[in-house]
């Protein structure tokens, strides 16, 4: 790690002189209201489960356009890779296939989760780390992202912000939310875009001792433009009653160059007339690309909240979420541009739960939950395969002496593929003045994915071949959490460690010759000329030991600083198949895609004159060596930006243009093409945005 970096982080830290603010803000500020931990209503600082918490305020002092970028700049327990397919997110040093991602409490899914959200219409992100699959079933074995979208209840307000950087880079929000009496419609519409870029236009070849570079039209971080809009109408018959009903659609197409080429390498090895070998090589110039990729995807759902009493909450969600991904050829001389579907997902869930306050000392939650999928795609030669999962769930929340409370959870699951299945999870909370203590286990269970069962695909350019297994096991994984936290009303501190053992993990195996050979159909294949047969198996399992530590600070005269840093000591045991001898070895090496040292420093600064007022933010992102399995290690790297917010409150009107910088110190990776980059930032950016406001 850069150690001025790090110092530089400390400095801000300690060196900011303190003050008092207003209660209710700090209040706000340093102990907001959060639901994820345990599905009901707390204080941060009265969790049982800790949380972290990312503010509406915060999201837009930083200027961020979309949920991956606000992560990884707000937190340090996430870091994100992007390359030409897209952007993979790590969370606690596992991928994003191990974290569940919520908007108000409901399942997200879909190959494009991560932007489907707007920014502008956040109130607030809640970051639960920790197995979460008592409470809320598949996937929650690192951890749960809730994102909470924020709803007026003003008459009417109407809000607009525009943002431009370089590289085409363009983001606009309009959310329009209306209240009328007992009915609130709450409406968000976001475009985006982006051009491709590349900060090193080159792709390396070896030629034996000696390196040669070709230019290539393949891009680091690929264009894109993506239109996403979401309506929620909700009815309030009565303090007892109230029923809503939602929609979401979002398109999205990549922008790839159409004239783009790139390179491939031959060798041929001659041999003269005196018996000396020598190497040739050719290079051929190709298409790079023949197709943009369309995702499409809606979701829409209704539901309700009955309160018979005050100790008394019951909710009824229905809804689904539907994902469709094609290949949008463009027109050549002898094809017309046309749709090909690459893959159609349906996602179901109907949920009714309750919440029973017994008496002061027990809090009981619980509920019944179905889930129905179903896959059909084109790429993995999957016709149309289903599953469905019943889950019971429960969970008490018991306050056993005085300052101390413990969280008993339990969900039974039922799967058509995988059977039964029981998730717990217990936590212990212990609060004495300003300070916390808490302790968990909690055990996760995630199922194989229908596209993990059943799918076979070929990839020729490397001759390999991977056979689809219906006998995947699933995921599970043991997940320890203990947390100090001390807060007043102008800091917060704590410190949180935890260790996450990942067992039956789901990897490639290569299958031995001997395999082969046994049946007919792998060795049809094997003469056909695939040289690598494979099949995902339950083959790996993973060790991740943490500790994150995060401060908070309100300082004087409108200084704030945030200061937070998370390190990873992640083991990967793998199975692979030794070509000479045909045994399989047991490899260790760290998590693929996970960071040890990751960093995030936020220093603000606000000020009032009259109805204006100036914020100036500084963020700082500093992580360690990123692991690939494939590609080794990627640069550490760094990246600062500065942003000012300028207010300008007129009666029913406000008026907000910033201005920043992006990646003040224009860090950058100049590797060459298909390298595991550190980072695909092209470089220091202005940021231009303007936001109005009506509210009436």
């Amino acid at each position: 790690m850069n150690k001025i970096s790090f110092l530089t982080a400390s400095i801000l830290s300690l060196t900011t002189p303190a003050l008092a603010q207003n209660d209710s803000i700090r209040t706000i500020t340093l102990n907001p209201v959060t639901v994820t931990g345990t599905g009901t209503f707390h204080r941060a600082d009265n969790s049982p489960v800790a949380v972290k918490v990312i503010s509406a305020e915060e999201l837009q002092n930083a200027q961020v356009t979309n949920l991956q970028d606000a992560l990884t700049k707000l937190t340090s327990n996430i870091t994100t890779h992007t390359n030409g397919m897209g952007t993979t997110i790590n969370f606690n040093g596992v991928s994003d296939d191990y974290l569940l991602i919520l908007e108000n409490g409901k399942r997200i899914s879909g190959d494009d989760r991560w932007n489907r959200i707007s920014i502008a219409n956040i109130k607030r992100i809640e970051i639960l780390s920790g197995a979460a699959s008592a409470l809320y079933g598949s996937e929650a074995i690192a951890g749960v992202l809730n994102i909470i979208t924020d709803e007026s209840k003003n008459s009417l307000q109407v809000s607009t912000n525009t943002q431009i950087k370089s590289k085409g880079r363009m983001t606009d929000d309009i959310n329009i939310d209306i209240t009328q009496g007992k009915f609130s419609s709450y409406t968000s519409y976001t475009h985006q875009q982006a051009d491709n870029w590349s900060v090193n236009r080159y792709q390396a070849f070896s030629e034996g001792d000696t390196e040669v570079y070709k230019l290539t039209g393949r891009p680091m971080f690929t264009g894109f433009k993506s239109d996403n809009v979401s309506q929620r109408l909700e009815w309030r018959f009565s303090d007892q009653l109230d029923v809503y009903a939602k929609g979401n659609y979002y398109d999205y197409s990549t922008l790839r160059d159409r004239n783009a080429q790139y390179f491939t390498q031959s060798k041929k090895i001659t041999t003269d007339a005196d018996g000396n070998k020598q190497t040739n090589y050719t290079y051929a110039s190709k298409q790079a690309y023949t197709y943009d990729l369309h995702h499409k995807s809606y979701n829409i759902g209704t539901g309700a909240r009955w309160v018979p009493n005050r100790n008394t909450h019951i909710y009824l969600d229905v809804y689904t979420d539907n994902f469709n991904s094609a290949y949008d050829y463009w027109q050549t001389a002898d094809k017309e541009a046309y749709d090909e579907t690459r893959k159609r997902t349906h996602y179901y869930n109907e949920t009714l739960r309750g919440i029973f306050r017994l008496n002061d000392w027990n809090k009981l939650s619980g509920g019944f939950e179905l889930i129905q999928e179903s896959l059909n795609s084109t790429s993995d030669n999957i016709d149309s395969e289903k599953t469905y999962t019943y889950n019971v769930f429960a969970q008490d929340e018991i306050s056993i002496v005085k300052n101390l409370e413990a969280v008993l959870g339990l969900r039974y699951t039922y799967n058509n593929n995988f059977g039964s299945n029981v998730t717990p999870n217990l936590a212990l909370f212990y609060h004495v003045g300003p300070l916390r203590l808490r302790a968990s286990y909690a055990g996760g269970y995630r199922t194989p994915t229908l596209s993990q069962l059943y799918a076979t695909d070929q990839a020729k350019t490397s001759s390999r071949y991977t056979i689809n297994n219906t006998g995947l096991k699933p995921e599970k994984n043991d997940f320890w959490n203990a947390n100090i936290e001390y807060s007043n009303k102008w800091l917060s501190a704590g410190i949180t460690g935890f260790i996450n053992n990942i067992r039956d993990m789901i990897n490639y195996r290569t299958m031995t010759q001997a395999e082969i050979d046994a049946d007919s159909h792998l060795s049809d294949l094997f003469d056909e000329g695939w040289t690598t047969i494979r099949q995902r198996s339950n083959i790996d399992e993973a060790t991740i030991k943490g500790v994150s530590v995060n401060i908070k600070l309100l300082l004087p005269a409108g200084f704030s600083v945030s200061l937070g840093h998370t390190f990873n000591n992640t083991k990967a045991k793998t199975k692979t198949l030794n070509a000479k001898t045909q045994e399989y070895e047991i490899t260790e090496s760290p998590v693929d895609k996970s960071v040890k040292n990751v960093s995030n420093v936020l220093a603000a600064w606000n000020h009032t004159w009259s109805n204006y007022l100036l914020n100036v933010n500084i963020n700082g992102h500093i992580q360690s060596r990123r692991y690939s399995s494939t590609y080794g290690y990627a640069p550490e790297y760094q990246q600062w930006d500065i942003n000012t917010k300028h207010t300008i409150t007129l009666k029913q009107i406000v008026v907000e243009p910033s201005l920043g910088i992006e990646n003040i110190l224009n860090k950058r990776d100049t590797s060459y093409w298909n390298s595991n980059f550190s980072t695909v930032t092209p470089g220091r950016s202005v940021m231009l945005s303007l936001a109005l406001r009506f509210v009436k």
